[in-house]
């Protein structure tokens, strides 16, 4: 079997680095070239003070920034257990797998785009650290995007007070199925671990028993802390546009916007169609103004996945597929 001298593993290293931002440039530019919400948002606010603009779009971008060190800081915490990495590896690593995740399904890039960040030998085990940190993300969105659904379907669509007491009944048992599962995650390594096939892995499945309740609580205020941001980039952009919507309302349906994208499969690139229409659907309970809300949304894709992918592609040239990264 032919080994890979060194300048053959430096070859390959860069043509993947360079596949990478190739992928990650042409996707990026087929979604930003024809973007018809992205011109439609600009239109909107022409009419609209520019000071305020411009301090609302800030204020967005600066919480963009904030919602990514949140996470880098979550990831760091998580990786701790398995490897100890600085602050500004973990922000590197974060940026570099949404570089990634643009152009992979459901974003699974991301996970690529971290791990080789890693040793070689903790990649595997840094993959089912991360998998905890987005237990914790998904729990958070289900279990406000559920709640938030209740109050939707008792507003605006459920008449029957049997039904929606039924409702009320599975939206309390499946927030608490996620709670309790999310808590209980090391019950994931016994299951995995009485797969037969799945065996051999068991080292790797440990690290899901290395996080105890104060850990695994530390990390879900991290998640909770990033929902909250970027909750309120929404409310912000959909007051510049649509003042006259009430803040908790605007909340509420942007809880179930993100629950609702997070049950879809999706391709970052494409995720605008889905945030667009989700939105519009759920938001012409309360206002007419389609286009505005659309744009909103539009926005919210640039600022939090496009732009910080674009952000991300500059530290792929630090990935090293075949050892330790410097």
């Amino acid at each position: 079997m032919a080994v890979l001298t060194k300048q053959h593993k430096k070859i390959i290293n860069y043509l993947i680095k360079f596949s990478i931002l190739l992928l990650a440039a042409i996707f990026i530019y087929k979604r930003l070239s024809d973007n018809t919400n992205l011109q439609n948002f600009n239109q909107l606010i022409s009419t609209l003070d520019k000071n305020k603009v411009k301090v609302i779009l800030s204020l967005i971008f600066l919480l963009m920034l904030f919602n990514w060190l949140l996470e880098s800081l979550k990831w760091k915490f998580l990786i701790a257990k398995i490897e100890s990495i600085r602050l500004q590896k973990a922000i590197e690593s974060v940026f570099c797998g949404l570089t990634w995740a643009v152009f992979t399904p459901n974003r699974i890039g991301e996970y690529g785009g971290r791990i080789f960040f890693l040793s070689p030998r903790k990649r595997i085990q840094g993959a089912i650290a991360m998998s905890v940190g987005h237990i914790s993300q998904m729990v958070i969105t289900n279990v406000a995007g559920a709640l938030a659904l209740l109050w939707f379907l008792f507003h605006f669509v459920i008449t029957n007070q049997s039904l929606f007491f039924a409702i009320s009944f599975v939206v309390f048992v499946f927030c608490s199925f996620f709670i309790l599962f999310y808590f209980n995650i090391h019950s994931l390594n016994h299951l995995l671990n009485s797969i037969k096939p799945l065996k051999r892995f068991n080292a790797f499945f440990g690290v899901l028993n290395s996080y105890n309740s104060k850990e695994l609580s530390k990390v879900m205020l991290f998640s909770l802390a990033r929902f909250t941001v970027f909750t309120t980039q929404y409310i912000l952009i959909i007051h510049l546009l649509i003042p006259e919507i009430p803040f908790y309302q605007v909340s509420l349906l942007v809880f179930i916007l993100f629950f609702v994208q997070s049950a879809l499969p999706s391709l970052d690139l494409l995720d605008i169609g889905v945030r667009s229409m989700t939105a519009t659907y759920f938001f012409s309970f309360i206002t007419h103004q389609e286009i505005a809300i659309m744009a909103s949304a539009a926005l919210i894709w640039l600022v939090n996945l496009i732009i910080p992918a674009i952000l991300g592609s500059f530290f792929v040239f630090k990935l090293n597929f075949f050892g330790n990264n410097s």
